[in-house]
């Protein structure tokens, strides 16, 4: 049996929490928002959450039709593996937490059109893809389980995570602040790992309950 989202509040924070382990992950689209912000200021970061999120939009598209196909026959399957991917990219964000900073490369602060840089760092990331055949599709498939508008509030709740954090960046990168210091970032990555862990094992033990 899979885990059912308790509606659209429910699908709407899960979303939020889940969104904001990825998007506060070290990764090419965070390295491009700063780049960004180095360049042009706070609007990178809403700009490469736009391009981000516009590569998603397709993939969601994509993942609920699919779903709505076939939903009856990949269930179980997709919530084992979906199970299995939060539990392994939650002890990645753990073990990553230990030396995680919220830094640029040393290759250059030239980053382009950040619109671009959203999504091209999204589809050349081969993690994206992972989350998306997975975690993102079983929580999607949970969603359709209470109707597209409960599945639309995930998504919501995990474009607002990136929209925040990536818009929070690049505004503290312009004005040469830090978000929050090393200790911190780790800290909050850490806990991110953990919950990604705790919901993982929860959501498995529901797979086959």
């Amino acid at each position: 049996m899979m885990m059912e989202m308790d509606g659209i509040a429910g699908a709407l924070i899960l979303g939020l929490v889940i969104g904001l382990s990825g998007a506060l992950a070290p990764g090419p689209t965070l390295v491009a928002t700063i780049r960004g912000a180095l360049a042009e200021g706070w609007a990178a970061g809403p700009k490469v959450a736009a391009g981000h999120a516009a590569l998603e939009t397709a993939v969601f598209l994509a993942v609920v039709a699919g779903l709505g196909v076939a939903a009856g026959s990949v269930g179980p399957a997709v919530a084992l593996l979906g199970g299995a991917a939060l539990v392994v990219f939650g002890a990645m964000t753990v073990r990553e937490s230990r030396t995680a900073v919220l830094e640029a490369s040393p290759a250059g602060t030239a980053a382009g059109n950040p619109y671009v840089a959203g999504a091209v760092t999204s589809a050349a990331n081969p993690y994206f893809w992972i989350w998306w055949l997975t975690i993102g599709a079983g929580l999607l498939l949970d969603g359709l389980a209470g109707g597209l508008a409960v599945a639309g509030a995930f998504m919501i709740g995990h474009w607002a995570a990136d929209f925040g954090w990536f818009g929070l960046v690049a505004a503290a990168t312009a004005g040469g602040r830090r978000v929050m210091s090393v200790g911190q970032y780790r800290l909050v990555l850490g806990a991110c790992g953990l919950f990604l862990i705790l919901f993982g094992a929860s959501y498995l033990w529901r797979a086959f309950a």
